[in-house]
């Protein structure tokens, strides 16, 4: 395996495949036929001696394609970063790819971004997800920093832990009326609806199986990817649901939702993951991102 003379028009193909998730997406991202983007997939493929794209639906990357596409994000910083430094391509806007949960999305992310919203010439690309899953994302090389739950940094970058995101049960007045007039046990359970973010979801699904031994399929169970809408089915009685306090805290104090099991509280950890040579915007959102979360995060 040769890692001198990287062509990097190859692994921009490559980092398009991922991106977009497709070959024929890829090109027109690139503005060439699909054809020239699987011939440079396979050049650096023969570069390299090994497959560096599993040919999936999606197509994803292979262990050492995560590698390339990684190196390949970082490069693409320090490039534009040199460009401003010099006054070459100054307005040329930055590309940050983020794998983010959708309750800090829903609640604290955006104000601790907005600094550099308003500064920096950049532009977001945001994959949004459970954030058990959005350490895959950067693993991939498909993001440059992510929100986890998960503590274990990749291999050359930092994991910094931020805090605690709570959560509560809650319920309408009218749904508790329905389904929790004899309270909150098994055989209620499994009658009234339940939410998940998507199936990797372990909040909810998790304490069901843990606290009443249910499994998935012996209760009713929303699919809902977004954490608005969590708030809003819940509201219009259609599911209890956990929620993180950011999101439902208003509704609280109102009476318009009520805490179920207000016994048990449930705290997830979120750590920030970075490439260690990320560059200097990603080193000034990092802190941004950092000092704001620990702020506003339960310690």
């Amino acid at each position: 395996m040769d890692l001198s003379n990287i062509d990097y028009k190859l692994l921009k193909a490559l980092d398009a495949v991922v991106t977009e998730q497709s070959f024929e997406r890829a090109a027109q991202r690139l503005f060439i036929t699909q054809s020239a983007v699987s011939q440079r997939i396979k050049l650096l493929e023969k570069h390299f001696g090994e497959p560096l794209l599993i040919r999936s639906s999606p197509p994803q990357s292979s262990n050492l394609g995560r590698l390339l596409l990684g190196h390949y994000q970082r490069v693409l910083q320090l490039e534009v970063e040199l460009n401003q430094q010099l006054d070459l391509q100054s307005n040329k806007v930055q590309t940050l790819p983020l794998a983010v949960n959708a309750d800090s999305l829903a609640s604290w992310l955006i104000t601790a971004l907005s600094p550099l919203l308003q500064e920096k010439n950049v532009q977001l690309n945001l994959f949004v997800q459970d954030e058990s899953t959005t350490w895959e994302r950067m693993r991939s090389g498909e993001a440059l920093a992510c929100l986890s739950s998960k503590a274990k940094a990749i291999s050359g970058s930092d994991s910094h832990f931020l805090g605690y995101m709570e959560y509560v049960c809650v319920a309408s007045p009218e749904f508790i009326d329905r389904f929790f007039k004899q309270g909150v046990n098994k055989q209620s359970l499994q009658l009234a609806p339940a939410m998940s973010f998507d199936q990797s979801d372990d909040i909810h699904l998790a304490f069901l199986r843990e606290h009443f031994q249910l499994q998935m399929g012996q209760y009713p169970c929303h699919t809902v990817r977004s954490s608005e809408a969590f708030v809003d089915i819940t509201l219009a009685s259609g599911a209890y649901s956990f929620n993180s306090i950011f999101n439902v805290q208003s509704h609280l104090k109102s009476g318009q939702l009520i805490d179920i099991l207000p016994d048990y509280k449930l705290r997830v950890p979120l750590y920030w993951h970075c490439w260690q040579l990320g560059g200097e915007l990603m080193q000034q959102l990092s802190e941004q991102v950092i000092t704001y979360a620990r702020q506003v995060l339960k310690q």
